[in-house]
């Protein structure tokens, strides 16, 4: 896997979250060398409108259209989704890879959620959800990015919200793990349902982007250390890797002919921060089908989407 070089999606239409920046920046833009049409979701249209150009300086003729998306926001999630569903156009390709990492404090979403659990993973969930009338007609492969923090975390089912005790790590380790079982349960359910999309999930290792600086800084008057810490190791070439590999893994995950639905791909290296992207073993807390269904179904309460529709779980079979 070390060369992966992405097929020709010329033809295909390609939303990602998160690419005004980092790793997805850097993956759209790859996907824009590939012949991809691209949607991209952005919380900051300026901030959106300055990796547009970006893009499009790497990749002249890249067709690139802005949206508005706020994924702390399940009105906001609703609103993209409805556009795009009456736009009509199959979607191919979802990267679920927009997040918030370790505020200090805790924050809640637009809807009342903690901040971590409701951006990371609930506004993802949501949205595919919501997309999936356009998902299955593009017959999509589905690819949410979790992380190694997945590997020794759990889902807190008395306090997934973080109310009763708030821990930056911890709630953004549950995120992430949460993320990995949705991927693994979406997989599980197209494939036993007939809904025709492929679902894995990517970590791209321990990449040097604003992630490191965003969220730690949330709520802060001083700068925390985190993105001057990273920076040094980053210099040293320890344990931190360039925003170009760590999009690797992603990138095979998501355009990939070897690459299937159910699995993780990661880095390589030692402990997973660094290396050529490949195929990971399932993380033991990932495993439990009765955890993913749990979750599953905890997820179209709190969102208020059910999978068999694409509609208001209130609305259709599923319903909490």
């Amino acid at each position: 896997m070390n060369e992966m070089t992405e097929p020709d999606l010329r033809g295909k239409l390609a939303v990602v979250t998160g690419a005004s920046d980092g790793v997805g920046l850097g993956l759209a833009t790859r996907l824009a060398h590939a012949g991809a049409e691209l949607i991209l979701p952005v919380r900051n249209m300026a901030k959106g409108t300055t990796a547009l150009e970006q893009i499009r300086t790497s990749v002249p003729d890249a067709r690139i259209s802005l949206r508005n998306l706020d994924l702390a926001s399940l009105a906001s999630v609703e609103g993209l989704a409805d556009t795009l569903n009456e736009e009509g156009r199959p979607i191919h390709l979802l990267v679920n890879n927009a997040g918030v990492m370790a505020p200090p404090l805790r924050h809640t979403t637009k809807d009342g959620y903690e901040l971590q659990f409701g951006t990371n993973y609930l506004g993802h969930v949501a949205l595919t959800g919501r997309l999936m009338p356009s998902l299955r007609a593009g017959r999509a492969r589905v690819t949410t990015v979790t992380s190694s923090a997945a590997r020794n975390s759990r889902i807190d089912w008395d306090d997934p919200q973080g109310v009763k005790r708030y821990s930056p790590v911890r709630a953004y380790g549950q995120s992430k793990l949460a993320n990995l079982l949705f991927a693994v349960e979406l997989e599980r359910r197209s494939a036993s349902g007939g809904w025709g999309l492929v679902s894995n999930a990517a970590h791209p290792g321990t990449t040097l982007t604003n992630l490191y600086a965003a969220g730690p800084n949330l709520g802060r008057a001083r700068p925390a250390p985190h993105a001057a810490i990273m920076r040094r190791l980053a210099r040293w070439g320890v344990f931190v890797h360039s925003v170009d590999a760590g999009l690797r893994p992603l990138l095979y995950a998501a355009t990939s002919p070897e690459a299937k639905g159910g699995r993780l791909y990661g880095p390589d290296g030692v402990g997973q921060f660094t290396g050529s992207p490949t195929e990971l073993a399932l993380y033991k807390s990932a495993r439990s089908e009765a955890d993913a269904s749990r979750l599953w179904q905890l997820s179209e309460r709190l969102t208020q989407v059910t999978f068999a529709s694409g509609l208001k779980a209130s609305d259709g079979p599923g319903a909490a």
